[in-house]
């Protein structure tokens, strides 16, 4: 289990609509694949769609459009 401070939250836990600013990483190896896909701490984060049964995620970070696991979502901290 991750602590969270108040008034953030995991990505993985937010549904489709959600927007807010993404703060850090939990996962170190995540954040790498993440940040090399353009998705940096203080971008602006929106779930567009999750597919059904836990597949995969499509979320728009700023002017990017980009799919993702639920495994990297969860490692996701939004402000």
């Amino acid at each position: 289990m991750v602590k969270v401070q108040t008034g953030e939250k995991i990505l993985s836990c937010a549904k489709v609509g959600f927007k807010g600013v993404v703060s850090h990483f939990n996962d170190e190896h995540v954040a790498c694949r993440l940040i090399s896909m353009g998705l940096v701490p203080g971008c602006t984060v929106e779930i567009l769609h999750k597919a059904p049964f836990g597949g995969g995620w499509y979320v728009k970070s700023d002017s990017l459009h980009i799919a993702m696991r639920i495994e990297e979502a969860s490692c996701i901290v939004l402000r």
